[in-house]
């Protein structure tokens, strides 16, 4: 197995201003590993869901090179269920109900071929779950990736920031940098959060595009300006899998190739925006892909000469 991924398989409901969908296929560890899946075929994925959730959408994933050893189906039980609204700017949004069902029973036990995986992406969990997880690799993957959000931070930071001293890459949004941090500047927030273990942080911002930071360099990666936005959920995910599946295939950790892996991410997140839920994901080829990093290269390409006083 060459990358594991932790978090949520699941359904949501979906209210933009432009659309509205009552029941599609969601959660982060879905929307992670089908976006890995396109670089790596060794991608398995922890998770729980219950009876109702559809063999075919499992099939599917299995026929992309995903393996299901670790999602449990547990027979009599929902799957975990998830609401919300968009506001006009598609920035915002409001939880409008939220049914955690199995997720109240999530705790993972790894099998025995998922625990030498050379790559680990953490989705956005109790850090009590991610911590057990990691706890469970052996030997500890090369790269070890983690999201969270601001709830955990409010409800148990002490066991969050002890998860986050044992990863590599940390990967949230702004707000949360600026919470977790009590810094306003990214920058000063960059450097607190570093100085709590990781070597890189990423810090997601939507529509803005995505900053990488370690020690001493930062890179920015602007997000693709679209005719059409449907609906943003799962962009994040979709974002951290193509960033972790892309580093599963290269193999290279340095800077430079973790910048290629943010406008690879960005790619797919950008893909994923334009259907509601893992709709256009299941539509797309390589080849889109490609053409799509494409598109970045040439949105951030520019020659300038300085004039001289």
């Amino acid at each position: 197995m060459q990358l594991v991924t932790v978090g949520t398989v699941a359904f949501d409901r979906i209210e933009t201003p432009f659309g509205k969908v009552d029941k599609v296929v969601g959660g982060a560890a879905t929307y992670i590993s089908l976006a890995a899946s396109f670089f790596t075929d060794g991608v398995g994925l922890v998770s729980v869901v219950g009876e109702d959730f559809p063999e075919e959408t499992m099939n599917e994933m299995r026929r992309r090179g995903i393996d299901l050893k670790g999602l449990e189906v547990l027979k009599g039980k929902e799957s975990f269920f998830w609401a919300g609204r968009y506001h006009y700017d598609m920035n915002s949004r409001d939880t409008l109900e939220t049914r955690l069902n199995v997720l109240l029973d999530l705790d993972p036990e790894l099998p025995e071929e998922y625990r030498s995986a050379q790559y680990l992406m953490l989705g956005n969990l109790d850090p009590a779950v991610q911590a057990k997880v990691l706890e469970q690799m052996s030997p500890r993957p090369a790269m070890v990736v983690m999201d969270t959000m601001n709830f955990w931070m409010d409800s148990a930071l002490e066991k969050l920031e002890n998860v986050i001293a044992n990863v590599d890459i940390l990967a949230i949004n702004d707000a949360e940098a600026r919470q977790l941090s009590g810094e306003h500047s990214l920058v000063k927030a960059a450097k607190k959060i570093m100085a709590m273990g990781p070597t890189y942080l990423v810090v997601k911002k939507g529509e803005h595009g995505a900053l990488l930071f370690s020690d001493d360099r930062v890179f920015f990666a602007p997000a693709l300006p679209l005719e059409d936005i449907v609906d943003p959920t799962g962009a994040g995910d979709t974002f951290a899998g193509g960033f972790m599946g892309f580093l599963a295939r290269t193999g290279d950790h340095s800077f430079e190739n973790l910048k290629r892996a943010i406008i690879v991410g960005s790619a797919l997140a950008s893909f994923c925006c334009e259907r509601f839920g893992i709709e256009r994901l299941l539509q797309i080829e390589r080849e889109d892909i490609d053409r799509r990093v494409q598109e970045f290269i040439e949105l951030v390409d520019f020659d300038i000469e300085l004039v001289a006083d």
